[in-house]
């Protein structure tokens, strides 16, 4: 029986869990290491943020969860692994041993790497950061507010797309849902009661999509006279204002940020990333180094935005490469990655991207409709109750059928 190790327990590590758990006890034992008890539901933190929606929908709880299905659950931190003799090195001092180990830990968001977060800033990041902006938003009475992302950085070692920033789809909810809540339930439309500024690091505001999803989302910014501001590196966050690199300035009493993103530390220790700590790999999503190593995610250099639909893609590609090395009859799916989210932009209203032109490709679509609400309302109930199940390909595919009829 091989032993295999799932280190994370987001979006891709659930995927390959649930691809490759028919074999336990067959080919194979699965022990998940995860560092928190409840797998975080991402997705649905801007609703946490803007909506009040309680957190617990956004968590699924992991021992039952995973042990139920036949695997074996750690809740731990990692110190280190050791690759060339096939150990993890838990905090506590005790080692787990492994065949086949996916690497699906995600990215870290620096928040310390931003002067002035700690005292000033929120973000839709994660759990803690959601609850604490709900907090500043439900009694927010007017003023001026920023929001935008910090420039990432990523290394050299494979070739893919070299964003400015890490994903800029959250942005797209935090200014439209912000609009709306503040709008609708404080009555504070007028503008000179509140000012949504928009900056971005890179040359274009969603570097990562095509010209559709472009117009769509800048008719609504001028319509509801939100301005953008291009090719600004942010330095600081102070008490009533945001400064940039350029030695430019704006007034601020709300900065929403999405920090830098980079590689956790345990990667880092381990030298199995490139030089930002980031993990190569091939369009197998195996190691280049370790075969016996796989990845998926936001931790792949290859994962270019730092996107949840990637995440899929590859913990599907990653899972399909273990079971063909085990002798099972499956094809490993193509790596083609695409653009693919449903912002969420306050009441009925949303907008569904689908592009691959960062990738090449030709589709570029933007569809706003209350359609898209609806599927987003669809896709975040089936995740929490299938306790992170993603849907079946069918499924999926119907859905990829849909988008390209508009």
């Amino acid at each position: 029986m091989k032993k295999v190790v799932i280190l994370g327990a987001g979006f891709s590590g659930l995927h390959i869990f649930y691809k490759i758990r028919h074999l336990i006890g067959k080919k194979i034992e699965i022990t998940v290491v995860d560092r928190r008890s409840h797998a975080l539901l991402k997705p649905e933190l801007p609703e946490v943020a803007f909506e009040g929606a309680p957190l617990s929908h956004s968590l699924i709880e992991l021992e039952h969860t995973l042990e139920n299905r036949g695997a074996t659950f750690i809740q731990s931190d990692v110190e280190r692994i050791e690759a060339k003799t096939n150990k993890i090195i838990l905090k506590n001092g005790k080692h787990v041993i492994y065949d086949y180990l996916f690497i699906t830990l995600g990215a870290v968001k620096d928040y310390d790497a931003i002067k002035g977060y700690k005292e000033y800033g929120y973000s839709v990041c994660d759990d803690l950061q959601a609850q604490k902006l709900w907090e500043k938003v439900k009694n927010f009475e007017g003023g001026h507010i920023v929001t935008g992302a910090a420039k990432s950085y990523w290394g050299t070692r494979v070739q893919a797309p070299k964003l400015s920033a890490p994903c800029e789809g959250p942005i797209g909810e935090v200014m439209f849902m912000l609009d709306y809540y503040l709008s609708k339930d404080k009555n504070l439309e007028v503008i000179n009661k509140y000012q949504i500024d928009v900056f971005t690091p890179a040359e274009i505001f969603f570097e990562d999509v095509g010209d559709k999803p472009h117009e769509v989302i800048g008719e609504f910014m001028t319509k509801k006279q939100m301005n953008l501001h291009n090719n600004k590196l942010l330095k600081e966050i102070g008490k009533d204002f945001i400064a940039f690199e350029d030695g430019t300035q704006m007034p601020c009493d709300l900065a929403i940020i999405i920090p830098p993103y980079i590689a956790p530390q345990v990667i880092k220790n381990s030298q199995l990333g490139d030089e930002k700590g980031f993990i190569p790999t091939d369009t197998t999503m195996r190691h280049l180094d370790f075969d016996n190593i796989f990845a998926a995610g936001d931790i792949t250099a290859l994962a270019q935005p730092k996107l949840g639909h990637i995440a899929i893609i590859q913990g599907a590609i990653a899972a399909a490469s273990l079971l063909k090395e085990l002798g099972e009859e499956i094809e490993i799916p193509p790596h083609d990655l695409e653009v693919f989210c449903i912002m969420n932009m306050g009441g009925h209203e949303a907008t569904l991207i689908d592009s691959n032109t960062l990738y090449g490709g030709n589709r570029d679509i933007a569809m706003y409709s209350p359609i898209s609400k609806l599927m987003k309302w669809g896709f975040d109930n089936y995740l929490y109750f299938n306790r992170g199940h993603m849907p079946p390909d069918w499924a999926l595919k119907m859905t990829d059928k849909l988008t390209q009829m508009f």
